[in-house]
């Protein structure tokens, strides 16, 4: 069983828990589902709440069920050798988490953790490949939204050969940004969830110190700034000449 899910209370959004109706990115699974597909999939399993900071799913236990998030943000992190923890990826309303496991059955690679309030339906392994096996539509999305986090963590370890941890780093947010950031104007966003020096150094493959050095020069540069909970991207078009050119 999933971890944590509750009915009430914790942490809420401004007072409340995430909103009943969403608009999903055309690009998450949920998103580029026909309506029927969509309904049919978001039929399944039960509907869970968690607080911010919430473990939902552990690296390395031996749980199967799949996660659809409905609204809110989770990062997946992994330990690593030296016994630090990798920011992997983020995953926001629209996506799914746990799948991997689902479909092989083999443990969890990554520990997922919400960064604010999250709604989600919880979906046992048997009912998600089940609904696989009915809805070739369904089907086609899942596999393509696997194909395409496989080919990020690929396309990330290959962008960053050669790089130097600036270049890196602007990489990393431009990135992050660009999928995950809110536009607030024409050469402005903002990421609205919590994103940690140490998470961003390990991203951008590089040391803390380095990343709060160049960290540092951003600011100054009045590319990004940063305030609680959010970071803000001043200029777009400055940050992607200094990770692209």
């Amino acid at each position: 069983m999933h971890t944590g899910a509750v009915a009430g209370g914790g942490h809420r959004r401004n007072g409340r828990w995430p909103r009943e109706s969403w608009a999903w990115p055309s690009a998450s699974v949920l998103g580029g589902l026909t309506p029927a597909a969509r309904g049919r999939l978001l039929a399944l399993g039960s509907l869970a709440r968690y607080p911010t900071g919430r473990v939902v799913i552990r690296e390395a236990e031996e749980t199967t069920f799949v996660l659809v998030l409905l609204d809110g943000v989770v990062k997946a992190t992994a330990r690593t050798d030296d016994h630090r923890d990798a920011l992997l990826a983020v995953r926001m309303g629209g996506d799914l988490v746990g799948e991997f496991a689902a479909v092989d059955g083999r443990p969890r690679s990554a520990t997922v953790t919400t960064c604010g309030a999250v709604v989600a339906r919880v979906v046992t392994r048997a009912d998600f490949l089940g609904c696989m096996r009915q809805e070739p539509g369904i089907a086609q999305a899942v596999n393509a939204s696997i194909v395409a986090k496989l080919r990020v963590a690929t396309s990330h370890r290959v962008d960053f050969t050669g790089c130097d941890a600036p270049t890196r780093l602007a990489r990393v947010l431009y990135q992050v940004i660009m999928t995950y950031g809110e536009r607030t104007g024409a050469d402005r966003a903002v990421i609205r969830w919590p994103i940690t020096q140490p998470e961003l150094a390990t991203l951008a493959g590089a040391a803390e110190p380095t990343v709060q050095k160049a960290l540092r020069r951003l600011r100054e540069a009045g590319v990004v700034s940063t305030g609680y909970r959010t970071f803000w991207v001043e200029n777009l078009t400055e940050l992607r000449r200094l990770a692209f050119t």
